[in-house]
């Protein structure tokens, strides 16, 4: 196995830790487990970095990483739907998890169909990655009842991550569009 996709699947073991750690009884746990999430969302960079430095890209690795991404993101904005507790919050969280459910079943259908390059991974899916991240670790580790402002940075960042999201899907949509309604190639 690569140290790519060893990389990889720590990143998947890290979500039950995440989790354990975000429920423990302490004031630092949602620090902690915000540092775990960095820690996972660091590991998503480097696996992708290694593979392509070190010529290590394997089938298994094309599978896991954007598994493992989306279970570490989902899991995290359902831990956090729990705290936050509110409207706001949970439609942010449902555009997001939903969209990546829609983008991976599109992905998925589109490889079958060999041609899985009309729906890759955009830049400005980049930056919705960038936006969502940095709205969890900001929510994870500060305390809304103390850091205020920080809250209001986290809720933002989670817009604008949401607002990129449905983007991004209308973008690979349209890019697949033709194929979903059965034209025939150009």
């Amino acid at each position: 196995m690569t140290l790519a996709n060893q990389i990889t699947l720590l990143r998947v073991a890290l979500i039950p830790v995440f989790v354990l750690v975000f429920y423990l009884p302490y004031k630092w746990s949602y620090l902690a487990s915000a540092v775990i999430f960095s820690a996972a969302a660091i590991t998503d960079w480097l696996d992708g970095y290694i593979a392509r430095r070190m010529n290590q890209s394997t089938p298994f690795g094309a599978f896991l990483d954007p598994v493992a991404d989306k279970l570490m993101v989902a899991t995290a904005l359902v831990l956090l739907v729990g705290l936050h507790q509110n409207s706001w919050f949970t439609v942010a969280a449902a555009v997001i998890i939903g969209r990546e459910i829609a983008v991976s079943g599109l992905r998925e259908w589109m490889a079958e169909l060999g041609k899985r390059s009309s729906v890759a991974v955009s830049f400005i899916g980049k930056i919705k990655t960038t936006a969502q991240m940095a709205a969890i670790i900001v929510l994870l580790a500060f305390d809304v009842r103390e850091y205020p402002l920080m809250e209001a940075l986290g809720y933002i960042l989670l817009y604008v991550a949401a607002a990129l999201t449905l983007w991004t899907m209308v973008l690979y949509l349209r890019a697949a569009w033709p194929t979903l309604m059965g034209e025939p190639d150009v």
